[in-house]
């Protein structure tokens, strides 16, 4: 059987994402791992975390996939037009700002890295499920989503009841424990808070924490 693990917001944790990725029993040649964005700010070790997802995208390219997160465009947008009033920095940039900062070169981000992070898109398809950072908009169809709604929306969407024909796997909000609705699953649970990083199993609807 074919499955997908999809593992929840890892915001700089590279520590607990190395021990989870042990964990994880994956079949390359069948399975997928779906990274759901916000990998970077808030915790220790951002570039070393992008590193590892760069190396793992290299290694397992049809096998391997990320999201991007809003912290992951807050970043882009601050390396555009950096500011050191910005409120990107108060929401826990500063921690990847300061760790692709060198006293010689300054704020220095290696292209491989840009580039990937440019990549990233923002949403996964299945034939059961949809992959996004924060959610969906109810009422509105996936194809039709705005890209502020999926990196970004909250309380209207885990309220929300309505079926998009898919059931959502989302991270951004977290939770103690992963979120179990009929038409969606929750699996941020605060990894960068002390809490642990969750790696779903699909389509079994398993879980693995570290």
């Amino acid at each position: 059987m074919r499955r997908i693990y999809a593992v929840g917001d890892i915001h700089g944790c590279y520590d607990k994402f190395s021990a989870l990725l042990k964990e994880i029993p994956i079949d390359w040649s069948l399975d997928q791992i779906i990274i759901l964005g916000d990998f970077i700010d808030r915790g220790p070790e951002p570039k070393r975390v992008v590193e590892l997802l760069l190396d793992l995208k290299f290694d397992h390219p049809d096998a391997f996939t990320v999201l991007m997160g809003n912290h992951e465009r807050m970043f882009l947008n601050y390396l555009e037009a950096p500011d050191e009033n910005s409120n990107y920095l108060l929401f826990g940039g500063q921690t990847t700002v300061d760790d692709y900062t060198s006293i010689s070169k300054g704020l220095s981000v290696p292209e491989s890295h840009l580039r990937f992070l440019q990549s990233l898109p923002l949403m996964e398809l299945t034939e059961k499920f949809c992959f996004v950072h924060a959610g969906l908009r109810p009422g509105i169809p996936i194809q039709e989503q705005k890209d502020e709604d999926l990196l970004l929306i909250r309380n209207d969407f885990i309220r929300s009841k309505y079926d998009w024909g898919r059931r959502v796997i989302f991270g951004h909000t977290p939770f103690d424990q992963p979120l179990l609705m009929e038409n969606k699953i929750g699996i941020d649970t605060g990894a960068v808070y002390g809490g642990r990083l969750t790696c779903l199993i699909l389509p079994d609807v398993d879980f693995i924490f570290v």
